[in-house]
């Protein structure tokens, strides 16, 4: 793979005017492109001049991590509101199990729709094409919502928050995975994903038991968090074009396939993909299962009171963002193998006890305590991916895996509602056991990876972060 680390300034006829085309207010001075004078790859890139970006590094950094970190603080409150939503929009709409699972599968369609345009996005509008769309989606769907449609219209714009939730799942995640200390700021970017997670029933909970609000008066407080959203990511990624993302994300002409060719079906990178893939599935599947029927499940088996049920799904993604934010510093210490092994253990062992000790008080108890050591599941295989993969298939890769998950969140809740229709809500508690089981086997599948420290596809060459930093400055094109 070719980079930038021989660079000269040249004087380029016509570069002021597609400057001002980029309506950057040129002034008309001489403008100058860069031309490499000898094409270097990255293993003779790996000296010492080899580094990793980092969340204050460079410095526009810092307002793009904080972008990223409120749009997951959305995307958690988007799914974490579900759980504590259901038993009233049942109520509301006079509709069954199977029925209200109908909401967690339309969500998968806008994932779904999220991998097949994420690379494209990124190569034409690069990080700023997400910023914009991304956002804009959510506001459509939870505008819809406020007006509290017929249920099926609702079906059909939640696809909307699932396609928005999608593109920045695997953009930001793709983006910080590559960093240094990247166990640590996914964690917290995760963390904050559990923070939304967290409010959303609590929020939600409240406005409908304590101050007799409809449950769509919820929605409300989700449009104005979108357009936050949209305006944050938007100035914080505005810079990251297309033109940047192509630069600093270079294919050899002979790269002969797609990145999604690529990264599906040539090894080893493929084996990775799937793998990750069927990973984030099988937990997603799992979080969002435990997460969205908890508070049923406390009100119909555990014969717990509206409030204090619902109290419990805030108790699980309280878990989720506490084990994400701690969890993340013990992760890339121990190495990212043994400890997703040792927590999924954990998290198994923490799920029996939920299950088999009919006790209100103490499910409470074990399901935060299922979500605590569920919490590093996700940064940590973003980071292994990063780790496996080549620079170029972290997008694409990783927005696959990303839908892929989407898929576990809409097809398992799905089938425990399914289920539950005849067999009660006590089903979650097999299925989501069988979930972690499978969850733990697809992880001692995946190859061990080599140290971060010296690993090439998680390095950049610092000249080819200054380079990225001066064209979205907008001083320079290539």
């Amino acid at each position: 793979m070719s980079s930038f680390d021989n660079v000269e300034l040249q004087p380029r006829v016509g570069a002021a005017e597609l400057e001002s085309q980029a309506g950057n207010g040129s002034t008309g001075k001489a403008d100058y492109g860069f031309t490499c004078a000898t094409a270097v790859t990255e293993d003779t890139r790996a000296g010492n001049d080899a580094v990793q970006e980092k969340w204050n590094y460079p410095r526009r950094n810092i307002y793009k991590t904080g972008a990223a970190f409120w749009a997951f603080i959305v995307m958690g409150a988007n799914d974490g509101a579900y759980g504590a939503l259901i038993p009233y929009l049942q109520e509301y709409y006079h509709v069954s199990y199977a029925v209200t699972s109908v909401l967690f599968l339309s969500p998968f369609i806008g994932y779904t729709l999220a991998a097949l345009l994420n690379n494209v996005i990124h190569m034409r509008f690069g990080q700023r094409g997400i910023a914009f769309a991304a956002p804009l989606s959510k506001i459509l769907a939870y505008v819809v919502l406020c007006v509290h449609p017929p249920y099926p219209v609702i079906v059909v714009f939640i696809m909307f928050a699932g396609f928005g939730n999608g593109l920045e799942d695997s953009a930001w995640n793709a983006w910080v995975g590559p960093m240094e200390h990247s166990n640590e700021v996914l964690g917290f970017l995760h963390g904050f994903y559990g923070l939304g997670a967290l409010l959303a029933p609590l929020i939600a909970t409240s406005m409908i038991t304590k101050a007799s609000l409809p449950w769509y008066t919820f929605y409300y407080i989700m449009v104005g968090a979108a357009v936050i959203e949209f305006c944050t990511s938007f100035s914080a990624f505005y810079a990251s074009t297309g033109e940047v993302h192509r630069a600093s994300n270079p294919l050899t002409d002979a790269k002969k396939d797609s990145p999604l060719q690529e990264a599906l079906f040539t090894k080893p990178a493929a084996r990775v993909t799937w793998l990750v893939a069927f990973f984030l599935c099988a937990y997603v599947g799992t979080e969002v299962a435990v997460g969205g029927w908890v508070v049923t499940f406390m009100l119909r088996v555990r014969g717990g009171a509206p409030f204090p049920s619902g109290i419990t799904a805030t108790g699980f993604w309280l878990g989720i963002t506490v084990g994400r934010v701690v969890l993340g510093f013990v992760t890339g210490r121990i190495g990212e193998k043994l400890a997703i092994s040792i927590y999924l253990s954990l998290a198994i062992v923490c799920h029996l006890c939920f299950w088999l000790i009919p006790s209100f008080n103490a499910s409470a108890v074990f399901v935060a305590f299922v979500g605590f050591w569920l919490a590093p599941l996700f940064p940590g295989a973003i980071v292994a991916a990063t780790g496996l993969l080549p620079k170029h298939l972290h997008v694409t890769a990783i927005g696959f895996a990303a839908a892929i998950g989407g898929g576990g969140a809409a097809i398992f809740p799905f089938a425990v509602g399914a289920i539950a229709q005849k067999a009660g809500v006590s089903v979650l508690m097999p299925f989501a056991l069988g979930l972690l089981i499978v969850d733990l086997a697809l992880w001692l599948a995946l190859p061990r990876q080599k140290s971060r420290r010296g690993t090439l596809a998680s390095k950049t060459s610092k000249k080819e972060i200054e380079l990225r930093r001066m064209m979205e400055d907008r001083k320079y094109t290539i």
